[in-house]
């Protein structure tokens, strides 16, 4: 299924088609650990099960998976191309790809939530106008039940919406890479998140809590991270890398153990109290940037194993089982059913919030997300993805590239 390094698209010129197969099970990663969390915040298990209880809070990191992916992925074809001197992407055809990635899944997830969730029963036309356009983080301090993670997804949103111009400033207009000039936008994201978590959102008219915890700027370092892994990449796989660049990267690729490691100390670290409240409650300044920082470290260590997982074999083909490939291809689903589904459970099961059943919370809103997420992909996503090529030249089918790039 693999093509050349960098085949041609007849729209976008350059396209790597080469696949990066763990991403897909680092997107399962990622899923799981945000439903994990929350059917482990239903059991009561953050309080009830001290340090263990901490840790299962900070499965939220899979958010972070997430935007480190994004990042990675979607820059891609900028500095792909940047560095054979060709235009950029066309903007028009990333938006239109990533509108059919996105909405086609949530729509279906938000209409069934706010029709049938009891809680949603009252919200009128402006609510749910909101919520179908993915702007409720901006306009109100609450979203609806059984939407409540799509806060990450509204920020998923916005970052789209930024990326190409982020990408114009890293690579300009000249068609030529020059990672200094990368780096030094990377490093203007990263100081802008650390600025905003600690003082700068404090002083948004009336945004609160959320503009903290929910806008874009909290998060530009970790898509920063993503961004920094693909010029990475694209040096390193184009030969063009410093010498003492790549044989880092070659030494730390080849012990992907050694990242995962490193990554559950740093998850450890941040479930204690240096990275704030493990309920929601208001975390304090500092407390907000140790958290960001170690998740963006935690993400940007896993998908590393993913980028380069050539340098580990043994690691690579564990990670490319087509089994965990299917289920990190279904995981966007997964991510977005399964609050619907855990009050499903709750009310079929009649469990009490905060009163433990934690392992049987968890088995059937995994088991009957892992079930409807499969018909969505079949019935929804794959339909959704065939449209991508509409008015491109290129065949309707979804190719090894679109699978690459896609997000969550």
């Amino acid at each position: 299924m693999t093509g050349s390094a960098l085949d041609v698209d007849p729209v976008d010129g350059p396209r790597i088609d080469e696949t990066l197969p763990v991403l897909d099970t680092l997107r399962l990663v990622g899923a799981l650990g945000v439903l994990t969390t929350h059917t482990a915040f239903w059991a009561g298990a953050y309080t009830e099960h001290g340090a263990w209880g901490s840790l299962l809070a900070r499965l939220d990191v899979g958010v972070a998976i997430f935007f480190v992916l994004s990042g990675f992925l979607l820059s891609r074809p900028w500095l792909a191309r940047a560095h054979t001197g060709l235009p950029a992407p066309s903007v028009r055809r990333y938006l239109w790809k990533r509108l059919l990635r996105i909405f086609p899944v949530y729509l279906v997830t938000a209409v069934i939530a706010l029709s049938f969730l009891r809680a949603n029963q009252d919200l009128g036309l402006g609510r749910w106008l909101a919520t179908l356009t993915l702007t409720d983080i901006y306009l109100r301090d609450r979203l609806p039940a059984g939407l409540t993670q799509m806060w990450s997804l509204a920020t998923e949103v916005a970052f789209y919406l930024a990326l190409p111009l982020l990408m114009l400033a890293a690579v300009g207009r000249r068609r030529r890479l020059a990672p200094a000039r990368v780096v030094a936008v990377l490093l203007g994201m990263c100081v802008a998140s650390l600025l905003w978590l600690g003082t700068a959102s404090a002083r948004v008219p009336g945004a609160g809590d959320r503009a903290v915890n929910e806008w874009l700027p909290a998060f530009l370092g970790w898509f920063a991270i993503g961004i920094g892994l693909a010029l990475a990449e694209q040096l390193h796989r184009t030969g063009t890398a410093p010498t003492r660049l790549s044989r880092s990267i070659e030494r730390l690729a080849a012990t992907p153990g050694s990242c995962w490691a490193v990554a559950l100390g740093l998850l450890l670290i941040a479930a204690t109290p240096v990275a704030g409240p493990t309920l929601l409650l208001a975390a304090t300044q500092s407390e907000a940037v140790i958290k960001h920082v170690l998740y963006g470290a935690v993400g940007g260590l896993l998908v590393f194993t993913g980028v380069f997982a050539s340098n580990a074999p043994g690691y690579a083909r564990l990670m490319s089982h087509r089994a965990l490939r299917h289920l990190g291809h279904i995981s966007y689903s997964v991510f977005c059913i399964h609050l619907p589904l855990l009050h499903l459970v709750m009310w079929t099961t009649g469990y009490q919030l905060f009163r433990g059943h934690g392992p049987q919370i968890f088995a059937l809103t995994l088991v009957l997300s892992l079930l409807a997420a499969e018909a969505l992909y079949r019935f929804v996503e794959r339909p959704a993805m065939r449209l991508r090529s509409l008015g491109s030249g290129s065949t309707p089918a979804t190719t090894t590239a679109d699978t690459a790039s896609s997000t969550r």
